[in-house]
């Protein structure tokens, strides 16, 4: 059941004239797992999704770290759900801004050097940023690794985004706040909707209007206006919002 402000909110947002809905996918449409080529939407949350943007009026989409086309394989949408990656950098049109290619091959470099020599720490790299993976490693090594990429991060010049045993390193400044506000712009909406669980989402509830509502799921402090448990509770809220939005 999900919780009673929560409805009430979704009851009301339902009503606006055009609604954009948005989520985050790892750890909010899609359960957290070990290996991050593993994860897949909830399949009632990723159908509401879908369903909601098959309604007048109203968008949808995902937003991001995954680089663009990882966020297209692993979610499954279709296009009729927007998708943007790269923390709101990368969208289907392009890059917001303009990549440092040399830049990004020496932070992928230097993060590889720190990697080198401790079992579960991984370098993903990404079309416009690169980023250091400590989930499967000890807390030994993960909080090595950790510190040494913020020294060596120090001369690079590149924005620093830290997540859940991650921390990401783009050499393009953008964010999912940005991302929100571009959608917005795009499909004329006069309300949002924004679910996510990790901390590079706070800068998406940060840019949130009165008449919008965020969601935050899991524990943490928050600039959300409302809380859910977990991915569960996300595909329980799309459905609810599905249901209200095509009742109204």
């Amino acid at each position: 059941m999900l919780p009673a402000d929560v409805q009430r909110a979704l009851t009301s947002v339902a009503a606006t004239p055009r609604l954009l809905i948005t989520s985050d996918f790892d750890g909010t449409l899609a359960p957290i797992v070990n290996n991050p080529a593993d994860a897949r939407p909830l399949s009632a949350a990723a159908d509401a999704l879908v369903a909601l943007a098959d309604l007048p009026n109203t968008a949808t989409a995902l937003i991001s770290g995954r680089a663009l086309e990882v966020l297209r394989a692993l979610s499954g949408m279709p296009p009729t759900v927007h998708l943007v990656g790269s923390h709101g950098a990368e969208f289907t049109s392009g890059f917001v801004h303009e990549v440092d290619t040399a830049l990004l091959q020496r932070i992928t470099s230097e993060l590889e050097e720190i990697a080198a020599g401790k079992p579960g720490v991984t370098v993903e790299t990404k079309p416009a940023s690169v980023a250091l993976h400590v989930r499967n490693a000890s807390p030994a090594d993960g909080e090595t690794a950790l510190a040494a990429a913020k020294d060596a991060s120090a001369s690079w010049g590149a924005q620093a985004t830290a997540g859940k045993a991650v921390l990401e390193f783009a050499v393009i400044q953008t964010d999912k706040g940005e991302a929100v506000e571009i959608l917005r712009e795009q499909e004329n909406a006069t309300a949002v909707v924004f679910f996510g669980d990790d901390v590079t989402d706070e800068k998406a509830f940060r840019r949130l209007r009165e008449a919008d509502v965020g969601v935050k799921v899991g524990p943490g402090d928050t600039l959300a206006g409302y809380r859910v448990d977990s991915p569960e509770d996300v595909a329980a809220a799309l459905e609810y919002l599905l249901r209200a939005r095509a009742s109204a």
